[in-house]
């Protein structure tokens, strides 16, 4: 797990080529779209054809992916992984995907389109501000952690209470569904220098604009039938682009807006892996960050084998 930029592929594709017995799973809400490929660092083909990831280029940009089906996907692989002798490494930066598949799902309404549609109405009436300022009414807890222009998450928010006819910050409070049935080893890769890691992201996000983000933008919007509300436009670098494309930005603004976008992205990345138990933090500007995620992978895949032919021994 890390922020954006941390180096998670690069340790995912080390691990493989060690010769470790695992499969890679990513955990990654952004690499799901198909033909999203520069704006969301995607491995390419020859990094996929060394080292494969399951659930990478699912859907297309016109279509949603929620956290309940990615715990529902991971843990159909991690099944099959597992029946296999091999082991499954996740890896990603949802933490959002990574809290679910952890603790499981609370009980929450699903999507009603019809009061969807009315809340975007009142939103482009009256501003997505206003509409927090009426889940701070309704829901002043869950308010309190959503910026005014959130709105994926205000939506939602406003949505399971009307819905639920209670705050959706004590439905959270409840039981989740059934916990994972595996044991977690988690590797964190974090910044021992938060402006290095800044300085990265703003390198990477140059090399993506030289590799041309604006126009994979353009071509998706042409094959496509895409609006700026969608999950896939609403992904980082991909909204400034389309602000770019509409001519509501210029280049330097496209450049310092995401930028700006992708920095706050890792500091709440990192903001949840804080909050996360049993994390085992790893600097990510060091050199040798792949050889030591192999060096603890190894150690653990040789415990999980151990374990196994001590079972085995138990068995008639």
């Amino acid at each position: 797990m890390g922020p954006t930029a941390s180096g998670k592929t690069a340790c995912a594709i080390a691990l493989v080529e060690a010769g470790l017995p695992v499969e890679l799973i990513s955990v990654d809400s952004a690499l799901v779209f198909k033909e999203m490929d520069i704006g969301t660092a995607k491995p390419g083909a020859e990094e996929l054809a060394r080292a494969p990831h399951h659930l990478i280029d699912l859907i297309s940009p016109e279509q949603a992916y929620s956290a309940a089906q990615f715990r529902d996907d991971a843990l159909r692989l991690m099944a099959r992984i597992s029946a296999r002798g091999r082991l499954p490494v996740l890896v990603g930066g949802t933490m959002l995907y990574f809290n679910t598949l952890q603790h499981g799902l609370h009980d929450l309404p699903q999507a009603d389109p019809a009061l969807r549609g009315a809340l975007q109405a009142d939103a482009a009436r009256l501003g997505w501000p206003a509409l927090h300022a009426r889940l701070a009414q309704l829901d002043p807890a869950t308010a309190a952690r959503l910026q005014p222009h959130d709105q994926q998450r205000i939506e939602r928010a406003l949505e399971v209470c009307l819905l639920a006819g209670r705050p959706m910050s004590a439905l959270l409070a409840g039981p989740a569904g059934a916990p994972l049935p595996y044991a977690l080893h988690k590797l964190a890769l974090v910044p021992g220098e938060r402006a290095a890691l800044h300085d990265r992201i703003a390198r990477r996000f140059d090399a993506m604009l030289a590799q041309g983000l604006v126009d994979e933008v353009r071509m998706l919007r042409q094959r496509y039938a895409l609006s700026p509300d969608l999950p896939s436009m609403r992904c980082v670098g991909y909204r400034q682009a389309w602000e770019y494309l509409d001519g509501d930005i210029d280049a330097a603004a496209l450049r310092d807006k995401g930028i700006f976008a992708t920095r706050q992205l890792a500091k709440r990345q990192l903001t949840w892996l804080r909050g996360m138990d049993d994390v085992t933090p790893l600097d990510c500007l060091t050199p040798d960050l792949p050889a030591q995620v192999v060096t603890r992978v190894r150690a653990l895949t040789q415990d999980a084998l151990a374990q196994t032919l001590d079972l085995g021994t138990l068995r008639p």
